[in-house]
C-alpha cells in the first residue's frame, strides 16, 4: 500500500517542516534524486486508519509509520516492518532550506580551490583565509566572488607571530556558506585540514582550471626559485605532493628526516603531456547512508486508531520523512 507517516510526524516540505496531516495537494516537498536533493509536487493526499503502526529508530530520529512504508536501502525498497538493520537513504533536514550556490569551473575557481589548499579554513559553515599580503587576499576574493557568487570582501585584521612574540597585520577574506564549506571538504576527501586533506581532483577538469589551482596552491605554499624557470612548493602533507608530482610528472622523493616536504614545479611541466582531464562533480553529494537500529512495533492505545497519510507525487514518487527518503502511493 505504501502509505506513510502518523499525522504528528514530520516531513520536509520546500517551505519548512510540517506534521504530516497538514500536507495539502500543491505542496512542494523535498525529496532525492541520485544524491541531490530536488523538490516534487503533492497531487493528491490519502488517509487511511490502522491498529498498528512501527517505530523505525534511526542514527538520528524515531518516526511511527505504517509498517508497509517503502524506505530507500542499497538494495531496493524495503517496507519500515522489515528494515531493521538496513542502511536507508538519508540527507541533512537542517540543510534542506540553505542556499544552493551555482560553482563555475575555469582559472578563477582553480585558483580559489588552491589558495584554500593551501592556507584556507573550512569550518562547519564558513570558508575563510587569513593572511599578511593583502595583494593575495584581494586575487583570492576576486577568485571566490567570480566561481561561486558570494559576496567577499577583505577585513584587516591582526594575528599573533610566534616567532615575534608580537601581533602582526593581515587581512582575512571570510564568507558565509555550508554548501561551499561542504563542498571543498568534498574535494578533499572529507577533511580539510592541510596535513591530512587529499588531493582535489575535481580541479582536474580542463588545464586552465588545473593552472589556477597551480598558482593559488604555490600562492600559498610555494615561492618561486631564483635562477631557475620554475617554482617550489613546501608542504608537510606528503600524499598530496606525491598525487601532485604524477600529475605535472615531476619526480619527488620524500625527506628521510624533517616534516615538511618539497616539490619543484617546472614552468614547462605542461610539455610532459602527463596532464589528464578527469570529470568530477563540482556540487557536493547532499544524501548519504544510515542505519536503522531497530523497529518496534506499536499497536494503538485504547479506542482510537493510527491515522497513516499517504501522498501521491509529481515528477518525482518520492519525499523526505525528517530528511529519510521513502516512497509515496505509486
Amino acid at each position: 500500500m505504501g502509505y506513510g507517516p502518523t499525522s504528528k510526524m514530520l516531513v520536509n516540505l520546500v517551505s519548512g517542516c510540517a506534521q504530516a496531516k497538514k500536507v495539502v495537494p500543491g505542496s512542494e516537498m523535498w525529496t532525492l534524486d541520485g544524491d541531490r536533493t530536488v523538490r516534487t509536487t503533492v497531487v493528491d493526499v490519502t488517509a487511511v486508519k490502522a491498529r498498528t503502526a512501527v517505530d523505525v529508530v534511526t542514527d538520528h530520529m524515531t518516526s511511527t509509520v505504517s509498517p508497509d512504508l517503502l524506505l530507500s536501502t542499497p538494495d531496493g525498497w524495503a517496507p519500515a516492518a522489515e528494515a531493521a538493520g538496513k542502511t536507508v537513504a538519508w540527507t541533512h533536514a537542517r540543510k534542506l532550506c540553505r542556499e544552493r550556490l551555482t560553482i563555475k569551473p575555469g582559472y578563477e575557481f582553480g585558483y580559489f580551490v588552491g589558495a584554500t589548499c593551501a592556507d584556507g579554513t573550512v569550518g562547519k559553515n564558513y570558508v575563510s583565509l587569513v593572511v599578511n599580503e593583502e595583494r593575495f587576499a584581494a586575487r583570492y576574493a576576486a577568485a571566490l566572488t567570480s566561481c561561486t557568487g558570494l559576496p567577499a570582501r577583505l577585513e584587516a585584521v591582526t594575528r599573533p607571530s610566534g616567532y615575534l612574540k608580537r601581533d602582526l597585520p593581515g587581512f582575512r577574506v571570510r564568507v558565509v556558506s555550508s554548501y561551499l564549506a561542504d563542498a571543498l571538504r568534498h574535494y578533499v576527501g572529507g577533511d580539510a585540514h592541510h596535513v591530512r586533506q587529499s588531493f582535489p581532483r575535481v580541479v582536474l577538469r580542463d588545464i586552465d582550471t588545473f593552472d589556477g589551482f597551480l598558482d593559488g596552491y604555490i600562492e600559498g605554499d610555494g615561492c618561486r626559485i631564483k635562477g631557475w624557470e620554475g617554482r617550489q612548493i613546501v608542504s608537510s602533507n606528503v600524499s598530496f605532493l606525491a598525487e601532485l608530482a604524477q600529475i605535472i610528472g615531476a619526480r619527488f622523493t620524500p625527506p628521510r628526516q624533517g616534516l615538511r616536504s618539497q616539490l619543484c614545479v617546472s614552468n614547462r611541466w605542461a610539455g610532459r603531456g602527463t596532464f589528464v582531464p578527469e570529470e568530477h562533480p563540482l556540487d557536493p553529494p547532499e544524501s548519504s547512508w544510515i542505519k536503522v537500529h531497530e523497529v518496534r512495533p506499536r499497536p494503538a492505545l485504547g479506542a482510537k486508531p493510527f491515522t497513516f497519510y499517504g501522498y501521491h507525487l509529481a515528477p518525482h514518487p518520492t519525499f523526505l520523512l525528517n530528511g529519510h527518503l521513502v516512497r509515496g502511493i505509486r
